[in-house]
């Protein structure tokens, strides 16, 4: 008989606030496609290409490195 741990997951309350704000008006958080434990940034009607947001906060990487 396994016992396993229960699985934290990530809620709105977990995002810093600035965060928050950074996101675009047709942008939201809502639980990942990829990992349900975790939130994913969903789009709610077309990002035009080149469309810019933020502030951006992280290391910046190189399309080979992601």
């Amino acid at each position: 008989n396994t016992t396993e741990s229960p699985v934290a997951v990530e809620t709105l309350d977990d995002v810093p606030e600035h965060v928050l704000r950074g996101l675009p008006e047709d942008v939201r958080l809502f639980p990942s496609a990829v990992d349900k434990t975790r939130l994913g940034v969903w789009a709610t009607k077309a990002i035009l290409k080149g469309k810019k947001f933020g502030p951006f906060v992280g290391d910046k990487k190189k399309r080979s490195q992601v």
